[in-house]
């Protein structure tokens, strides 16, 4: 009897370890980060995008789940200065050739599948709403103790987003606009 005490007090040892609860990092907005890239033929512009609110879960150390509102009114070209068509560009994002943020104000990612490439380096596989048009998107993300950061690359077009690119339209010459575009995210939680 005593063998089996011993036996179930180690048992419920090992379980209790193994039964990690799941917490929930909230995002640091004020001191993350999104920073976007997009090319044209003759050359590229660049600029931020503000995240709204946003948590990252963690089982123990293990990163398995997240969710992220982007304020799309937020879009701030930073390659120009005022005068210089800073305004124009950022207004013409914001309108419905674009982003359409009247409409659409907040973007959404949503993580779907998480799977452990090496510590602390994960390839996620998530829902991201541009539009309110959702469609999977995969990139990988580090992670630290209280950041994680991963360069993404979104493809315009599946948001409906067609203007100036060359795969819907002809002749568009030194006009066209890539249909990818980049972010560089760095979150702090």
């Amino acid at each position: 009897m005593k063998n089996f005490k011993s036996i179930a007090l180690a048992l419920v040892v090992v379980l209790s370890t193994l039964s990690v609860t799941a917490q929930t990092k909230k995002i640091n907005t004020a001191g993350s980060t999104i920073n976007w890239t997009g090319k044209k033929v003759t050359g590229q512009h660049e600029g931020t995008i503000n995240i709204k609110d946003g948590a990252l879960v963690f089982k123990g150390k293990k990163l398995v789940g997240g969710t992220f509102n982007v304020d799309m009114n937020s879009i701030v070209v930073t390659d120009l200065k005022a005068g210089q068509g800073k305004e124009k560009l950022e207004g013409h994002l914001k309108a419905d050739d674009f982003f359409g943020t009247d409409k659409f104000a907040m973007a959404t990612l949503v993580f779907k599948k998480v799977v452990t490439k090496s510590p602390n380096l994960y390839t996620v596989t998530g829902d991201l709403t541009i539009k309110g048009i959702t469609k999977p998107v995969t990139f990988d993300l580090a992670t630290t103790a209280n950041t994680a950061t991963t360069n993404v690359v979104i493809d315009r077009t599946k948001y409906d987003i067609k203007y100036g690119s060359g795969s819907f339209f002809d002749s568009l010459g030194d006009k066209a606009i890539n249909d990818d575009f980049t972010l560089a995210v760095a979150l702090k939680f």
